[in-house]
């Protein structure tokens, strides 16, 4: 190698803009270096905020961080341990096995020998299976360290009963528009200049952060990396450079139950715009269609029932709609029936006559039928009164009989009381009408 080689690439690096000895990405660079300095969580860290109460009683127990990517969770855990003064170990629940977990519990328990604490962060915690989860307990109840772990997980479902017994959890919450902005600004306090962007742009920008601090900044380095001299970006030019970042949505995680919870209760509380604004976030996530037009049908039978009778067969024809066309055309099909259902008359007195119905029969055990309405195909049955007293509806004036058709050790049962709304308001007219004649003719 000749003496000229290290020069030429120190001038590739050069040509480039780029220094051999770069500095640090612009997320390590605005590292928070007190609890003062976190941005976003101030339900947790600002003046009542729990973790602050627990600093100032000096009762730091073993906690479990739940929130998105990018929110502070492993931060606030390095912060909590210098401010209470025990030693910070880290590991990782992707990377460690039985082996790891087993050599920092034994370095904690030297440690404390010598008169230091361990604050044990364990990131992905929900990535440990059961017995892994186990073997915690007893170093977190003999105080051989205060465990914190972090997870993206509903602790509920994803931790043990055991360890959730011994930990609070503290939920960490996206970072909203005011947080994202407050790390903008501190970004161009270290780098020395303005976000090269007009203001949609910059509105554009701190909604692709998607609520992840981390992201944010890294999304700001791009933006300054990419711009010319005196170049301002508008909001086209910056989804073109930064070509999107996808949104954040885990279809077997709590984003997809989320979504969909927001969706079906935006339908039933009749607001077809907050629906439409729902499934479209779903759409653009890369949802199944066929799994949200099963869940159209579903909120059809559930919230909108005989109120208006159309309504299951519109979500049914959406679902063939989409069979037919695919994507993207046949999710207009699937958006038009949640319109449908947003702006039809609401009635769940199906769905609530059926779950009372299911419990009375559960309930009720193997009830024969009243025998008036039993078929008689046999002698034996005819002898045994199997269709005595059967009175054919049709040919009863008004082609009702009034006869009563539960069993006779349950008695009328009262399931389906419809509402005065849309189709039902129809029905129920109907039914009274049969209930006075059930009492006229001596029925209950």
């Amino acid at each position: 190698m000749s003496p000229k080689q290290p020069r030429e690439a120190g001038n590739l690096f050069a040509a480039a803009g780029m220094e051999q000895d770069a500095p640090h990405p612009l997320p390590d660079r605005l590292r928070p270096r007190t609890l003062a300095d976190v941005v976003g969580q101030d339900h947790i860290l600002g003046p009542d905020g729990a973790l602050t109460r627990m600093l100032e009683t000096r009762t730091l127990g073993s906690l479990v961080f739940w929130g998105p990517p990018g929110t502070g969770k492993t931060t606030v855990a390095r912060l909590l341990a210098d401010a209470t003064e025990l030693h910070f170990e880290q590991i990782s629940a992707v990377f460690s096995g039985v082996a790891d977990l087993k050599k920092a519990f034994d370095a904690a328990r030297a440690r404390r020998e010598t008169g230091k604490g361990t604050l044990l962060f364990v990131d992905e915690v929900h990535r440990f299976n059961r017995a892994q989860q186990d073997s915690f307990l007893p170093v977190m109840e003999d105080g051989t360290v205060v465990l914190v772990g972090a997870t993206t997980e509903n602790p509920s479902f994803e931790l043990n009963a055991a360890l959730l017994s011994r930990a609070r959890v503290l939920v960490f919450h996206s970072l909203d528009t005011a947080a994202i902005e407050k790390l903008f600004a501190n970004a161009e306090k270290i780098e020395g200049k303005q976000l090269p962007l007009d203001a949609e742009a910059r509105a554009v920008l701190v909604r692709m952060a998607d609520g992840d601090g981390r992201a944010s900044l890294t999304l700001a380095e791009e933006v300054w990396r990419a711009a010319r001299k005196g170049e301002v970006f508008n909001a086209e030019q910056l989804q073109a450079i930064l070509q999107r970042r996808a949104p954040i949505y885990d279809k077997s995680a709590d984003g997809h139950y989320n979504l969909i919870s927001a969706l079906h209760k935006s339908v039933r509380g009749s607001d077809p715009d907050a629906a439409l604004y729902y499934l479209a976030r779903m759409f653009d996530a890369g949802e199944d269609p066929l799994f949200l037009a099963r869940r159209v049908v579903r909120m059809a039978v559930e919230d909108i029932g005989l109120a208006d009778p159309q309504a299951l067969a519109v979500c049914n024809a959406a679902k063939e709609a989409y069979d037919f066309l695919g994507s993207p055309e046949g999710e207009l099909a699937i958006a038009q029936a949640v319109v449908y259902l947003a702006t039809a008359p609401k009635s769940n007195a199906v769905y609530t006559a059926f779950g009372a119905a299911m419990q009375t029969a559960k309930q009720g055990g193997s009830l024969l039928p009243p025998k008036h309405i039993l078929n008689s195909p046999t002698k034996l049955m005819k002898s045994e009164g199997y269709g005595s007293g059967y009175q054919y509806d049709h040919d009863m004036p008004d082609a009702f009989s009034g006869q009563d058709y539960f069993p006779e050790a349950l008695g009328r049962q009262t399931f389906y009381d419809p509402p005065d709304r849309g189709f039902e308001r129809e029905i129920r007219k109907r039914l009274d009408y049969w209930a006075r004649l059930r009492k006229e003719r001596g029925g209950s």
